[in-house]
């Protein structure tokens, strides 16, 4: 292990769950912090508790940033097969079969081997559409899948399928050794699963996740994130068989229900009680935002009548300001988001919609991916607004900001707001409704942009309205030029040095 003078810390764990299928700020929120550590020599493991059945964990870490020795996987932490990129080749795949009469043929990332003989075949997913390298073998019997192997530089684990009411049902996972032995067994039941290993049986995820907390053999040099979000992780699991390690709680939304709070009683969210309930059990919290520190420092006081060590660092933040190469282009908006419902970026586009009467030569783009993707099309397409409002996909966007003068965010759901920080950082104004963390972090009011009031009871109209008036009055009314050297000036305090400071500042007081 590295020297690290003045830290006094072994290893930190964080522990999170890992939404592979979206991929959003939760996650990039872990890749930035794998990073600052890095930075400031602190070793860290990042351990998911996910499965990821559509691609290889490896490889989605390695796209996000993660060193391959950073990454812990709770489902393989049991065995010996080692963190690896994929690298098993249809090479080694043919080998296996033990006979030669088959047919062989490919489209892009899938290959398909049949087998008369036996009227079977295997579905091949690669890599990527290049590559010869395989990441996953569905086998069908007679029209029926009955088992999917999954690879690394060898197999790591299989599923097995019985037919259930005209359905392939899993109802087994196994999980192997390098030499091809098996290593432990999940059994599966619908919602139940049972854990069975060579010298005991776990009877549900929490207990695995326990499991492996112990195997850890934490110390109390070592420190523990519970990176946690709604629904994801038994915090309580973690706390319960993290000791002597220093926990803390990483929040990454709110905490607790405001309509079900008041000056007695604070009700949390059930994802967080636990730690919320028990804070003599954590060393610390962790909020996003000054504003969610406060509350949280306040309800303890109120509440639990203790002094609770939180400290506000954000989940990302700046490695540069990002300047323009030459002028903005005018009165050109960005929005950027995953493209779900809570989103609204149908909202938005409606705001341009009406804020182009006023404005004719507005233009927007839409930055990201989602399941909404398709209905924001047919928006586009019945609003007639195509030559204007465009759908860009998702985009590594760092030096995109800077192209544009005015960021817009419909979202009602945000505990930082990512793409705000990032569009500060290029200088942008900002418009944004008044969510409890999000907006309020970003946006001083009438100086780089303006704070759209949430209320439960305006109608969409209403909110689409607003938003248009405000962008409307940025272009034709405000000088947008100071509001950019505002945005410049505030994003400062989220440059990645502040970041590495506050983590380094947190990690040594904790010794």
């Amino acid at each position: 292990m590295r020297e690290r003078p003045g830290m006094g810390i072994d290893m930190v764990y964080s522990f999170h769950h890992f939404y592979y299928w979206v991929r959003g700020g939760l996650e990039y929120a872990q890749a930035y912090r794998a990073k600052v550590l890095r930075r400031i020599g602190v070793d860290a493991r990042f351990a998911f508790t996910t499965m990821f059945p559509d691609t290889a964990i490896w490889q989605v870490m390695e796209e996000m940033g993660f060193l391959d020795s950073e990454v812990l996987w709770l489902n393989g932490f049991f065995t010996d097969c080692r963190v690896s990129p994929v690298t098993y080749t249809l090479e080694q795949l043919r080998a296996s079969f033990g006979e030669k009469n088959f047919t062989f043929s490919r489209k892009g990332s899938v290959v398909t081997y049949s087998f008369p003989d036996r009227q079977s075949y295997y579905v091949v997913h690669m890599k990527d559409s290049t590559s010869n390298c395989v990441y996953k073998v569905e086998m069908i019997v007679n029209g029926c899948l009955l088992r999917t192997d999954y690879y690394t530089y060898c197999r790591i684990y299989s599923e097995y399928y019985a037919p259930l009411d005209g359905q392939a049902h899993l109802y087994l996972r196994r999980y192997f050794q390098q030499d091809g032995t098996t290593a432990y067994e999940e059994i599966i039941d619908r919602d139940e699963v049972v854990y069975k290993f060579p010298d005991r049986i776990l009877y549900s995820k929490n207990e695995l996740l326990g499991y492996m907390i112990s195997r850890l053999q934490l110390t109390k040099e070592d420190v523990v994130l519970i990176d946690a979000a709604m629904g994801t992780i038994d915090i309580a699991a973690i706390i319960q068989n993290a000791a002597p390690a220093r926990i803390g709680l990483v929040m990454h939304s709110n905490h607790f229900v405001e309509s079900e709070t008041d000056e007695d009683h604070v009700r949390w969210h059930v994802y967080y009680e636990y730690a919320m309930s028990h804070p003599e059990l954590l060393a610390f919290y962790i909020a996003s935002t000054e504003v969610q520190n406060r509350y949280l420092t306040e309800q303890f006081r109120r509440y639990k009548q203790v002094t609770s060590n939180v400290v506000t660092i954000p989940p990302s933040g700046l490695d540069m300001l990002q300047y323009p190469q030459g002028r903005r282009r005018k009165h050109a908006v960005i929005t950027a988001s995953r493209l779900a419902f809570e989103k609204h970026v149908d909202w938005v586009i409606a705001a341009v919609v009406e804020a182009k009467r006023a404005v004719p030569d507005l233009t927007l783009d839409i930055y990201g991916e989602g399941g909404e993707e398709q209905k924001l099309r047919r928006q586009i397409e019945q609003l007639q607004c195509g030559e204007y409002v465009r759908l860009c996909g998702h985009r590594k966007l760092d030096e995109v900001y800077r192209d544009y003068e005015v960021y817009v965010s419909a979202s009602f759901m945000e505990s930082f707001g990512i793409t705000f920080m990032e569009a500060i950082g290029a200088g942008l104004a900002l418009v944004g409704f008044d969510v409890l963390y999000g907006s309020r972090n970003f946006i001083d009011e009438g100086q780089n942009g303006y704070i759209v009031p949430w209320k439960n009871t305006m109608d969409e109209k209403e909110r689409i309205h607003m938003l248009a008036a405000c962008m409307i009055r940025l272009f034709t009314e405000d000088d947008l030029d100071a509001f950019h050297e505002h945005s410049y000036q505030k994003a400062r305090g989220y440059l990645t040095e502040e970041i590495e400071r506050k983590w380094r500042d947190l990690l040594c007081r904790e010794i």
